[in-house]
Order: structure tokens, then sequence, then C-alpha cells
């Protein structure tokens, strides 16, 4: 694989995490538990998609084919997404909502902040404008860590019921490839051993506040997100997200 193609692979795989992970959040808008949070949540959502949007268009002139930020957006099927899986598992609760953007967001503080010593230009103003954002998502996801695992009996179960369920994904948050290699040995990627200490060291001190327990999954675990390996829910929003640009070619608002 050469160099542009390892790259524009990144920026992609960057971008399909931020837009679906916003696409699920967006969800919550008008279903929030109060106001402040229905607000909340989608001016987190609308972080994501702007990041993704940022991506996308430095990853549409690496390729060189034309292809816009709609374009990669809306115009690839489900194989051809690199977003990491435990974005695209369903909201369910507000618990298991706040759980996976707890988990993200530790994850994405810590890539961003490698990131904004990037060798590329492009990435590295990138992780520097995303990082605080992302700063901002995380003391909010883990306030309400704390909130709801040292709450009530129910608020407790709820949350360690949903981070039982999402722990099957970790993995695949750091599982790395050949073009996190290439990328790494000329300093434009971020290594991905050092990020998975930083986040389990982090989760590992909030979930003990939280009284959380961290999960025992040694059976099985799913991969295969940079590979374009999904669960069955990404094609579900895939099919919301992009109906009106594939059923009207060319539209404009």
């Amino acid at each position: 694989m050469d160099r542009n193609t390892a790259l524009f692979e990144y920026c992609v795989r960057l971008g399909d995490t931020s837009l679906i992970l916003g696409q699920r959040l967006s969800e919550w808008c008008g279903h929030g538990p109060i106001l402040e949070e229905d607000i909340a949540i989608s001016n987190i959502a609308l972080d994501y998609i702007g990041q993704s949007r940022i991506i996308y268009s430095y990853a549409g002139q690496i390729e060189g084919k034309g292809r816009s930020e709609d374009d990669l957006a809306y115009l690839r099927d489900a194989r051809q997404f690199r977003n990491l899986l435990i974005t695209e598992q369903p909201n369910g609760d507000f618990a298991c909502t706040m759980a996976r953007q707890y988990l993200m967001s530790v994850y994405l503080f810590h890539l961003y902040s490698s990131l904004t010593s990037s060798s590329d230009e492009s990435i590295r103003a990138f992780a520097q404008k995303s990082i605080k954002e992302v700063a901002y998502h995380l003391r909010h996801s883990a306030d309400w860590m704390l909130r709801l695992g040292d709450g009530t009996e129910e608020s407790h179960q709820r949350l360690q019921d949903a981070v039982n369920k999402l722990w099957y994904f970790v993995d695949d948050l750091f599982d790395a490839d050949e073009v996190d290699a290439d990328l790494l040995s000329v300093g434009i990627a971020a290594d991905m051993t050092k990020i998975r200490a930083s986040w389990e060291q982090d989760v590992k001190v909030l979930f003990a506040e939280a009284t959380i327990q961290i999960p025992s999954v040694n059976n099985f675990t799913r991969v295969g997100s940079r590979k374009g390996n999904h669960t069955e829910h990404l094609g579900y929003i895939l099919a919301e997200m992009q109906f009106l640009p594939r059923a009207y070619p060319g539209a404009k608002w």
C-alpha cells in the first residue's frame, strides 16, 4: 500500500468514526431526559459531524478523484465504512449512551492528543481543533458515569449492564494494522499501544470511583472495523442517513 492510499484510509477511519457516532447521538434530539441534556447531546453530535467534515475534505484531496465530503458520507456502502464498531451500537437507554460516550471520549482524547504532534500538517490541525471539543465531551460523560454508577441501585445496574455489553467492542478500538504501522513509522499516525495504555488507566480510575466493575470477556470480542466488517446495525444507520442524497442525486439544501 502506497503512502497516499494509507493516509486516505487513515483519514476515512477518523471521519467515519466521528460521523457515525454523531449520527447515533443525534437520535437523542428531542428525547433527552432533561432539556439541558437534550441540548448538550445535540451539540456533541454536531461537534462530531463537524469533525467528520473536516477530515473527509482532506481525505478527498488526498484521494484526488474529486470526491467531496458529501460523497464520502452518503455514497459509500456499509462495507466501505471504517467506523469503530462501538459507535454503531444502538443508543439503548441513557446509561448505555453515556457509557459508550465515555469510552469513546477517553479514546478520542488520547488519540487526538497524540495526533496534535503528527508530522502531517492537516491531521495535526484537525487534532488541535478537535481535542478542545473532545475534552468537553470527556468531562461531560465522566460526570454522568459517576452520577449513574454511584447513584441509585437501578442507575448503577443499568450502567453496569451497558458497560458489560459495550466491552465486547473495546479491542476493536486498538486493533492496529499495516496502515497504522506505515503512518506511525513516519510520524503521522498515533501509536495504538500507547493509546490503549493511557485509555485503560483512565477508565480503571473512573470505574473505581463510579463503583463499576471492568467486565471479563475472554471468550469473545468483536474486531474488524478497519476491514469494513461491521455489526448489523450499521446498515440501518446508513439507510436512514443516506436516503435523501441517494434518492435525489445532487440535491442541495
